[in-house]
């Protein structure tokens, strides 16, 4: 008689003992994975082809991770519907660090405001950083003898509807800048989008088209060549990779303007909190080195000085985005 009570506890210490270890092991993977990670070979998707700001920025930005944690970083370019491609897959990924996105405003906040063919959301990723950012600039034709912002305004204003602008396609951040000088000028401009960069430069250079939006980096060798005028770039304030160029926000008519280009590092929603320490850490010590800092500059891109709330930042770019979406109505 007494061995049942005995035996009962027995019983009752080794369920205890099994709750405690199935516990443990609920616990193990998260942080197991957060001690190996990485341990196999890294894919960056680049939402475009070859060439582009996006994959300059991905490729530098992949050398310096695959350098700080030890293993091989593949760019796997992935181009089609304006960057959207390429995110979805980073949005379908298994949540384990080992497929991220270097990615620009296009695929992580504009595309889906204009699109509903754009299924996945903010809330599909897991921001990780700002990488870093170069403003868009709007540009005249020789043509049109324009030379400053004043002169561009002047002009518009007293013919509304003659003269059109050109970006490298609807719903871009090119675009978007051009609508926002528009609204806040109140001028009105036809906006032309062209299969990207460079049919764009040959109708301007051709004088077919009198004013132009270009990414820094893409019209600065237009400008320095005297083919088109710049009159004025789009952040709040001057670049620093182009202090000759004024900032639209300048002149009293445009002070609100402030767009960029900017790059990101995501990965798929509900990564391991470990995972994204890891990334979060060899992010800011990259963007702490001097040699992908100069190589940023020489791409006409500006790599943050201070911590950016990455959160925060993705939130309020996506507002102002959605602003002048309502105000060009061009919703698809």
């Amino acid at each position: 008689m007494p061995k049942k009570p005995i035996l009962r506890r027995a019983h009752l210490a080794q369920l205890a003992l099994g709750v405690c270890s199935l516990a443990l092991l609920a616990s193990h993977p998260a942080s197991a994975q957060g001690d190996t990670y990485p341990n196999k070979p890294i894919t960056i998707v680049v939402a475009y082809p070859p060439g582009g700001s996006t994959d300059l920025t991905g490729r530098n930005f992949g050398q310096e991770l695959s350098t700080r944690l030890g293993v091989p970083v593949v760019i796997e370019n992935i181009g089609g519907a304006g960057g959207a491609i390429g995110a979805q897959k980073v949005a379908n990924a298994a949540p384990d660090g080992y497929t991220l996105l270097v990615g620009a405003n296009n695929e992580v906040a504009i595309n889906r405001l204009v699109t509903s063919a754009v299924k996945y959301k903010l809330t599909d990723f897991t921001p990780i950083g700002m990488i870093a950012s170069q403003p868009l600039v709007l540009v005249a034709s020789t043509n049109t003898g324009v030379k400053t912002i004043g002169e561009f305004l002047q002009r518009t204003k007293a013919n509304p509807g003659k003269f059109s602008y050109g970006s490298s396609g609807v719903g871009t951040s090119l675009h978007l800048a051009g609508e926002m000088v528009k609204e806040q000028a109140g001028v009105f401009l036809t906006h032309i989008p062209y299969r990207g960069v460079a049919p764009l430069a040959n109708d301007l250079l051709g004088g077919n088209l009198e004013y132009g939006v270009f990414v820094l980096s893409s019209g600065l060798p237009h400008i320095k060549s005297g083919k088109v005028v710049a009159l004025g770039t789009t952040e709040a304030k001057r670049s620093a990779v182009t202090p000759d160029i004024p900032a639209l926000a300048e002149h009293p008519a445009l002070k609100g303007i402030d767009i960029s280009t900017w790059f990101v590092l995501m990965g798929p929603a509900k990564m391991p909190e470990p995972v994204v320490a890891r990334l979060k850490k060899a992010l800011a010590d990259t963007l702490q080195s001097p040699e992908f800092r100069k190589k940023m500059e020489a791409a006409s891109s500006t790599v943050p000085t201070t911590p950016v709330d990455i959160q925060k930042f993705l939130v309020d770019e996506t507002a102002k985005y959605q602003k002048i979406v309502d105000f060009a109505k061009i919703k698809e």
